[in-house]
């Protein structure tokens, strides 16, 4: 593999591109080596930002002849280190595919290039009365082109679903530079191989998405938002599987450890929220539909089964200034742990059932190990979150002690029958505990179907396999 770019080969993308859109200054390729997983910063060779599918398919070509590395670079929201070019090659922005091609109110669909922030394409479908539910904590800056390559979940997957239940086809340029789509533009398709749904999901290693046509929703008319405060966390947790038992699907259902609403409240303004010393846990729950007086129904069913934990008083969202101010400090729990501490982010997920299992758990594998944890996360679909803190411990211990625990915690992971990521994806940081998921015989499969989209290894390598294999 040649990861050196040298002036023959930054002459042909120039040509390919023009020189405007070719970088090589030393602040470019730091900006675009980088994601949000934790400090690390991986810069490409060279950063080049195309313009069209056609401009793509010549750079991956080029990039195939002389086998340089290629990493799809979109908005650098990741927490899996999906997107750093950790044999540098070239760096493919895809920034400048970021229109919005059509809006079909007619099919309920969405068909737009993949650099379109993943809010502005809500909002824009929503002024058509529309609704595409998927939205990541990172909804503001995150691309949805990032979203399908991820599989991007975030609260409303509960009820709604996540990236791949609304992606229907997909332009995708392959590692050997030919433009295919996946599939179809319809709601039903067993015709071959499902393309579209291998893609999805597969972090930039088996092509760069180009088009995306997504499925929506009628948009609903209205919402019930509360937060319930628990006396320990663990019952927040057993909570939430007793809710669903009582028959009510929630929009969404979030969890928050103590830890975790304080350090949100402390650092983003205008919230105000009064917490009790003694209360250990929260949950944000929402349901959503076009009948109030469903809803009211709804929202008091779930106060009966919550009334049979020690909760303290509920707090109903009585407008939309309170539900925003809610919902932002839901979203902002990860920023303000960053903001704390140097920390890393691991993304279990286990049967909703399992989750006080695996709290209790993680935290008595942080007092083995001399970590703290902050917890939180999309409990309704058993999503846990888990922000390990560096907080005062020593830089060895951080380095040799941490993935210990970490192991640990996936170990206990996938033995409640879950597993290592339910949104954030694999990439570069979270690869070498494939082991723990799967077996050899799966890894191997795994990468003999990546042998066969990208024979020379240049899309995106080092990713998701363990090095072993």
């Amino acid at each position: 593999m040649t990861t050196q770019i040298t002036p023959e080969i930054l002459q042909k993308l120039q040509q390919i591109v023009g020189e405007s859109f070719v970088f090589t200054d030393e602040e470019t390729r730091s900006n675009y080596g980088h994601d949000e997983t934790e400090d690390y910063v991986f810069p490409p060779g060279v950063v080049i930002k195309p313009a069209s599918v056609q401009e793509i398919s010549e750079i991956v070509k080029l990039a195939n002849e002389y086998k340089i590395p290629v990493v799809p670079i979109g908005g650098r929201t990741g927490l899996s280190g999906g997107a750093l070019s950790i044999h540098q090659g070239i760096g493919l922005s895809t920034d400048r595919l970021n229109k919005i091609i059509e809006i079909d109110e007619r099919n309920l669909q969405v068909i737009t290039e993949p650099a379109v922030i993943t809010q502005v394409l809500q909002d824009a479908v929503l002024e058509k009365g529309l609704f595409y539910p998927v939205d990541p904590s990172s909804r503001g800056s995150c691309f949805i082109g990032g979203n399908v390559a991820e599989n991007a979940g975030g609260a409303r997957a509960v009820k709604y679903g996540v990236t791949k239940d609304y992606v229907l086809n997909l332009e995708v340029v392959l590692p050997t530079g030919e433009i295919i789509w996946t599939g179809a533009n319809t709601l039903k398709n067993s015709t071959g191989y499902n393309l579209t749904q291998l893609m999805v999901g597969s972090e930039g290693t088996l092509g760069i998405i180009t088009k995306i046509v997504l499925k929506l929703l009628p948009k609903n008319s209205h919402n019930v938002l509360m937060l319930v405060p628990f006396y320990k966390a663990e019952q927040a947790c057993e909570a939430v599987s007793a809710i669903f038992r009582a028959g009510i699907v929630p929009s969404a259902l979030e969890f928050m450890e103590r830890d975790a609403i304080d350090w949100a409240i402390r650092f983003i303004e205008g919230i105000n929220v009064d917490i009790k010393d003694n209360i250990q846990g929260h949950l944000l729950i929402e349901v959503d539909g076009n009948y109030p007086e469903v809803l009211m129904q709804e929202a008091e069913k779930i106060m009966n089964v919550v009334e049979d934990f020690e909760i303290d008083e509920i707090l109903f969202a009585d407008t939309e200034d309170q539900k925003s101010a809610l919902w932002r400090m839901r979203r902002g729990v990860a920023e303000a742990v960053k903001s704390n501490s140097v920390y890393k982010e691991e993304d279990t997920v286990v049967p909703r059932y399992e989750l006080p299992t695996l709290l209790k758990g993680i935290k008595e594998i942080g007092s083995k190990y001399g970590f703290k944890s902050v917890c939180y996360g999309h409990a309704g679909d058993g999503n846990l979150h888990v922000n390990i803190i560096k907080a005062d411990m020593t830089d060895e211990n951080w380095k040799t002690e941490v993935p210990k625990g970490i192991r640990e915690i996936f170990e206990l992971t996938v033995s409640l029958k879950g597993t290592l990521s339910g949104e954030h994806g694999i990439g570069y940081v979270q690869k070498n505990f494939m082991d723990i998921a799967f077996d050899n015989a799966q890894l191997v499969l795994m990468k003999n179907i990546k042998k066969v989209f990208d024979p020379n290894n240049i899309m995106n390598p080092g990713k998701i396999f363990p090095d072993s294999i």
